[in-house]
């Protein structure tokens, strides 16, 4: 399987004293869909902003081959899109225009690019609220909107960090449907050769990370503490020592209870 991402002893300070990622390695499989877990302050977003070339850092990250270092804003921005936590409304912009924001390190608009834009917008379930206003729309309905302005950035590799917050179960599940049918599917690289659809995704919920990943990247205080399928990284121990208290007692208990009310309903 040719590699997506290549991290070779990657870490990062935001210019301070004390560093936020230690010698991070590992690498993702093209066309593989890959879960960043640990607890808060771990590290997981410096890295996402490392692989997208906002934050300086030592050692390499390679896209597709290419060292990201050695490549411009545009070319970084072709190669791997990020879907942040949240995404500000600034202007009434109607839905298709903010897709279309998606475009702009493309330059000149052409017809593929009015052929992209609709694809992402029929993609996330857009086209019939085209011309609605942004800032009229549902938490949910607006995720999507970001989710497809990030698709048309037609770069082959997505960031996702924490896709699902402020979004009830329902609109969580389409949601991971849509990434799900995006994955699928495959994108050209700026050399005109094609690749599978790569996705690395940032969860606080352990359930979902497992249901819509593959492998499995565990980090604790700024380092890896184990990467791999996830039926190997998902362990009770490897989650306490991540999380420093039992995440499977906990996830058990939870899943009684439900379980208890249900079978009451």
């Amino acid at each position: 399987m040719r590699e997506a991402i290549r991290i070779e002893h990657l870490s990062s300070d935001y210019g301070k004293d004390m560093k936020i990622l230690k010698d991070v390695s590992f690498t993702v499989g093209e066309g593989n869909s890959t879960a960043i877990l640990g607890a808060n302050g771990c590290g997981k977003t410096t890295l996402f902003r490392c692989l997208t070339g906002l934050l300086p850092f030592t050692g390499k990250v390679e896209i597709f081959g290419k060292d990201i270092r050695q490549l411009k804003r545009d070319e970084i921005a072709r190669r791997i899109a990020l879907l942040p936590q949240t995404s500000g409304v600034y202007f009434s912009y109607t839905v298709k225009e903010c897709v279309e924001l998606g475009r702009f390190v493309r330059g000149v608009r052409t017809s593929h690019d009015r052929e992209v834009i609709d694809r992402a917008m029929e993609l996330c379930g857009l086209s019939d609220l085209a011309q609605h206003p942004v800032d009229a729309l549902s938490g949910g309905q607006l995720q999507r909107v970001f989710l497809a302005r990030t698709i048309a950035q037609e770069a082959p590799v997505i960031l996702l960090d924490e896709p699902t917050n402020h979004l009830d179960l329902r609109y969580q599940n389409e949601l991971m449907e849509y990434l799900k049918e995006w994955e699928k599917g495959q994108t050209c690289l700026p050399d005109g050769s094609t690749c599978r659809n790569t996705l690395i995704g940032i969860y606080h919920d352990i359930g979902l990370a497992a249901q819509v990943s593959r492998d499995v990247v565990l980090m604790k205080d700024g380092r890896v503490l184990s990467a791999g399928k996830k039926e190997q990284v998902l362990s009770r121990e490897r989650l306490t020592d991540a999380f420093d208290f039992d995440v499977t007692k906990a996830l058990r208990e939870r899943q009684e209870v439900l379980e208890s009310c249900l079978s009451h309903s």
